[in-house]
């Protein structure tokens, strides 16, 4: 039985920037702000910022009369998700064992509950968006990094650390630019500063350090023969990994965000060629890979899944 619907107020808590969301248990936005986190400042002062612009918004929605029930969080890990407590992500630095649950909890007076970034996508996309109806489902983030979230029978799965969906850390390829702490890794091909990277790796003169991602996928659409060569290169080790992931957990359905939102049958025409090349056929057969649905609204959603997936539902 459905429970009764609930607002939330949702934190979307990134190293560049943080959103506030009030929405409901439905998935509904009906109110949103960001701003910088400004973590490059550390702890102390990103916290404050974060504190400052959450009461301005309450006092706004407060005079619009909304009152929110609950506090869910979408955040980066590592982290001890029950206990709500940070364990210095690499894009928070100073967020080391911050018990960030039991910080709001004091500070807003309302129930708050905490979830890894990548299960929070997967949470939404299974509740709202390309993986309803399933529940066998792996969201891949696909964003900055790459990341995962996965849900078995309808349930997240976190692992005995709270750690699984790990995958930009996996070695796809013996050497290549150095990401997420070792050359060739997935995060290394598959991502948005892999991509970048690999671009500078391979045409230092064309593409220098300080290349975004967002400058060679510009110049792949504008049909830049090496950019061409680093996003089908790029689509290559992500269908090598999707093939991994299909092998080992069996998933119904892989949603992708980010750049798969973006570049679309560019980017996943080329690796569910190679992924079909890597896999068992028949889990090749059994599972669908496609972009997210919710797309550039997943990360606001996400914030409130949190809360969701604790029996709002």
């Amino acid at each position: 039985m459905k429970k009764k619907n609930k607002l939330i107020l949702g934190f979307d808590i990134g190293g560049t920037k943080t959103s506030l969301i009030l929405g409901d248990s439905e998935g509904n936005i009906i109110k949103k702000t960001t701003f910088p986190t400004l973590a490059q400042n550390g702890f102390k002062k990103s916290y404050k910022n974060i504190i400052n612009n959450a009461h301005a918004f309450i006092d706004n929605i407060k005079d619009n009369k909304f009152r929110y029930d609950l506090i869910s969080v979408s955040i980066g890990g590592p982290l001890k998700i029950e206990e709500g407590i940070i364990l210095n992500p690499p894009n928070l630095p100073g967020w080391n064992k911050i018990p960030l649950k039991k910080l709001f909890e004091e500070e807003f007076k309302k129930p708050c509950f905490i979830e890894h970034d990548g299960n929070a996508g997967a949470l939404a996309e299974y509740y709202f968006g390309a993986g309803k109806g399933y529940k066998n489902i792996i969201f891949l983030t696909m964003g900055t990094g790459i990341g995962a979230g996965i849900i078995i029978d309808g349930k997240i799965y976190r692992g005995s650390t709270d750690s699984a969906g790990e995958v930009g850390h996996i070695r796809i390829a013996e050497d290549g630019p150095l990401v997420y702490n070792k050359k060739g890794s997935y995060e290394s091909y598959a991502s948005g500063s892999g991509i970048a990277k690999l671009a500078n790796y391979y045409y230092p003169k064309k593409y220098k350090k300080n290349v975004t991602a967002k400058e060679v996928i510009e110049d792949f659409f504008n049909g830049s023969k090496e950019a061409k060569f680093i996003i089908n290169l790029s689509a290559k080790y992500l269908g090598r990994g999707l093939a991994i992931l299909a092998d080992i957990l069996n998933p119904e359905i892989i949603i992708i965000g980010s750049l798969a939102v973006r570049m679309g049958k560019s980017l996943l025409n080329p690796a569910l060629k190679e992924m079909k090349k890597e896999a068992l056929d028949l889990n090749f057969k059994n599972c669908k890979v496609v972009p997210s649905k919710l797309g550039e609204t997943i990360g606001d959603i996400a914030s409130l899944c949190a809360a969701i997936n604790r029996g709002l539902r």
